[in-house]
């Protein structure tokens, strides 16, 4: 039986959604006639640029950098979840419920954090909805790096930053089902709609095999309706690269007006 790497790594937490993600995976690999090779000890990066990469999911900001034309989209997920739907979704730029500050122009000085600066939904959906309101390429006093969208939730909540843009299907994930980590936290605005993280697998698979893969997920999606449930997934969207364009165009577009970097 053929071994190949299959994880899915984007979306781990809480424990329901970890078990979930792990459940339909299993499936999904079985049903294919495969088995899972050992992941334990790659980086992110050699995992999606592994000649063995059966499935995973990675960010549309390095799908469109550092992945570009190295790996084949398999597809995008729908997701019905609160402010993500169709295949898309958007960051919710967050402060602290107790913050006197209500627009974003007021929050302009303050101490922002970002879980990367290879992140979509935590940099790129930020850097472009605060693009108009920069002064002089910046915005922020400071930005730090959490490492992390539950790390920025939780530097919000102990008042070691102001102001955090958090995946809105992350953010509804924790809402549901660990509520206490968004405990005290408000949604000041939420950023442009761009679309929801790509399935991929490595560079080396045909049409037919891209296509066979998609299917099976989502063949199995229905097989496991508490699966799909808890994800709040619907189906897996056919999608490529060029699906993934909008999300350069929005940093063109921060670029153009002067805020090419998020400071």
């Amino acid at each position: 039986m053929t071994q190949h790497l299959a994880e899915l790594l984007m979306y781990t937490s809480p424990e329901p959604i970890r078990q979930a993600n792990e459940h339909w995976l299993a499936q999904i690999v079985e049903r294919l006639g495969s088995t899972r090779r050992e992941a334990e000890g790659l980086s992110l990066m050699d995992l999606w640029l592994s000649p063995h990469l059966l499935l995973t999911q990675t960010c549309g900001y390095p799908l469109m950098t550092a992945l570009r034309g190295r790996v084949r989209v398999i597809g995008r997920p729908r997701y019905e979840l609160p402010d993500s739907n169709g295949g898309n979704h958007c960051s919710l730029l967050l402060t602290r419920a107790d913050d006197p500050r209500w627009s974003l122009s007021a929050l302009r000085g303050s101490r922002g954090v970002i879980n990367g600066e290879d992140s979509n939904s935590g940099m790129n959906l930020l850097r472009h909805r605060l693009a108009p309101l920069q002064r002089d390429g910046g915005f922020f006093a400071t930005v730090a790096i959490s490492g992390s969208h539950r790390e920025s939730l939780r530097w919000l909540r102990d008042d070691l930053a102001d102001l955090a843009a958090i995946d809105s299907v992350t953010f509804a994930y924790l809402a549901q089902y660990a509520q206490g980590e968004v405990e005290g936290l408000r949604v000041l605005a939420r950023t442009a709609f761009s679309p929801t993280l790509p399935y991929i697998a490595a560079a080396g698979t045909t049409d037919e095999q891209a296509e066979q893969l998609r299917q099976v997920m989502n063949q199995t999606l229905k097989e496991l309706p508490d699966v799909a449930e808890t994800l709040g997934l619907q189906e897996v969207l056919p999608a490529t690269e060029s699906d993934y364009q909008v999300i350069l165009d929005y940093q063109q577009e921060a670029e153009a007006l002067g805020y090419g970097r998020l400071r």
